[in-house]
């Protein structure tokens, strides 16, 4: 059976756990806390660079949630998660890198900086900048490639429908905000939502890390300065 490493706190993982959830794929889940597990030899000889979500299935191991995805769809081709047209195709693949590239990383600075600090109001102008290219992609249709789920709503569902609990709101974009409430009832995402608590205990780890992040650079700095 398919083996999945994951904590239920991360976006990352959770995009991987609907996947195979919105497939009906049978796992074995395997959930690592991350206050120390990821560094245990046994895992580490899975993934070497000590990061959640890792699955291995029938002895193959894969890691990175994005090639996962890739994998899952490949291996279980059913339900169909990817369109075949190229610009449906393309589309899809821009939402995913947006999301994981442009989105998700200005949603570490909401988290991180306070709301009246100027690295707060550059994250949110740079969301809205993402939205409204999301907003332009999914148009007036039910999900981004139409009426099919496709893994272009898996990726940016795990982090979209979060914006406004940190400042962010969606009013300005109804399409997304309509595809939100209708994702979210899906049974795959009901299943897997953090509630309350564990969004901010998510909140809790992305600030320590930052302040972590942060003190390596400055030793780091200041150590090259001494050079």
């Amino acid at each position: 059976m398919l083996k999945f490493y994951y904590t239920p706190l991360s976006p990352n993982a959770r995009r991987v756990w609907i996947t195979l959830l919105e497939k009906g794929i049978e796992f074995e889940p395997i959930i690592l806390k991350l206050n120390g597990d990821q560094f245990q030899a046994d895992f580490l000889e899975i993934n070497p660079f000590h990061h959640i979500p890792v699955i291995v299935d029938d002895g193959f191991k894969v890691i990175e949630s994005l090639a996962i995805l890739d994998y899952l769809e490949s291996k279980y081709p059913t339900p169909s998660l990817l369109p075949n047209d190229a610009q449906a195709l393309a589309k899809v693949r821009m939402v995913q890198m947006v999301t994981a590239n442009e989105l998700f990383p200005k949603i570490i600075s909401l988290i991180a900086e306070s709301p009246e600090s100027p690295q707060f109001g550059k994250a949110v102008e740079h969301i809205n900048i993402g939205l409204k290219f999301l907003s332009e992609i999914i148009g007036d249709r039910t999900f981004f490639s139409g009426e099919q789920l496709t893994l272009a709503d898996i990726v940016a569902g795990t982090v979209i429908p979060f914006l406004p609990n940190l400042g962010v709101s969606l009013d300005d974009y109804p399409q997304l905000k309509n595809w939100c409430e209708q994702i979210n009832q899906r049974p795959a995402w009901q299943k897997t939502k953090l509630n309350d608590a564990d969004f901010e205990e998510f909140k809790r780890r992305v600030r320590f890390l930052v302040r972590l992040r942060r003190r390596e650079m400055n030793r780091d700095n200041q150590a090259d300065e001494h050079k």
